[in-house]
């Protein structure tokens, strides 16, 4: 008989015995607060560049209104999970890598400004709304674009895949054309505008707030008084409820407690005040137990 086939036998068996005394290891539960549990580690994702919502401080530490919420939701993770400490890491995201980096993961919870979609709520978990804000645009001081029809046929800076882009080209159907210029980050849109690559830059309102009233650019920025849309900010998770049930849990204490004010002041210019809108938020998401 052939001693390759003898032999056969004797090198499945090995192997089998090979894998049989060298078990995988046990990989992490599947189960966002299991794992944090098990880990006690919490990973938070966070833009570096949407301010005043997320962004890399001038000391270089995470900083913002949600970041500053999702402190807080982490120490509310700890109590809840009973553990004497846990380590919070910080991992930077983009537009375009924040809901794969939650996919898969590689965050557990993403604190930026991001907009609450039935679209992404097919791939990732949204917790109860901290913020409602609307697209608008920017362009120079020396050459304004004051209202939506302006933009017809004006180069317009965008990060594509985000809402404001969708809304920009939903503009068609009033007859607005805008040209899009493609920005990676809020940071390049402002820069398109400076140097003349694109002549509005679109997005969140409050970002391009905090540019032209905080950022080097700010005097060279003109910011049109027209909302392209409104949209409500959450932060964003695995999909997972006993997760969302305890960020949201979180939330909720922030709201009745009145924490919320201590991170609305710590977060926005001295004198700023919660429109109306936004103190709804607070009162309609203070649940109770």
């Amino acid at each position: 008989m052939n001693r390759r086939f003898l032999a056969l036998p004797v090198l499945l068996t090995t192997a089998l015995l090979g894998a049989c005394a060298n078990p995988p290891a046990a990989a992490p539960p599947a189960d966002s607060l299991a794992r944090i549990k098990q880990t006690q580690t919490l990973r938070l994702g966070f833009r570096e560049d949407a301010k005043p919502f997320s962004y890399k401080g001038a000391d270089g530490a995470p900083a913002g209104y949600s970041v500053e919420l999702c402190k807080r939701v982490a120490g509310s993770l700890q109590s809840q999970l009973q553990l004497n400490k846990l380590d919070v890491q910080w991992i930077p995201v983009t537009a375009t890598t924040r809901v794969p980096s939650v996919k898969d993961g590689t965050v557990d919870l993403e604190c930026g400004s991001t907009s609450r979609t039935l679209g992404r709520e097919q791939q990732v978990d949204f917790s109860n709304t901290i913020w409602v804000e609307g697209a608008s645009f920017v362009s120079k001081s020396s050459a304004p674009i004051a209202r939506a029809p302006d933009l017809n046929g004006k180069r317009v800076a965008v990060i594509p895949g985000t809402t404001t882009d969708r809304v920009l080209r939903g503009l068609s159907d009033r007859g607005i054309a805008p040209v899009f210029v493609t920005v990676k980050t809020h940071t390049e849109g402002i820069a398109a505008v400076r140097d003349g690559r694109a002549e509005a830059y679109a997005t969140d309102r409050l970002i391009l707030v905090g540019e032209v009233l905080g950022g080097p650019a700010g005097e060279t920025l003109r910011l049109s008084d027209e909302y392209l849309s409104m949209e409500t900010y959450s932060l964003m998770m695995r999909r997972d409820p006993d997760m969302r049930l305890a960020v949201n849990r979180a939330l909720s204490e922030i709201y009745r407690s009145g924490e919320i004010t201590r991170v609305f002041r710590q977060s926005f210019p001295s004198g700023a005040v919660p429109s109306p809108l936004i103190e709804a938020v607070y009162v309609l998401n203070a649940l109770p137990e």
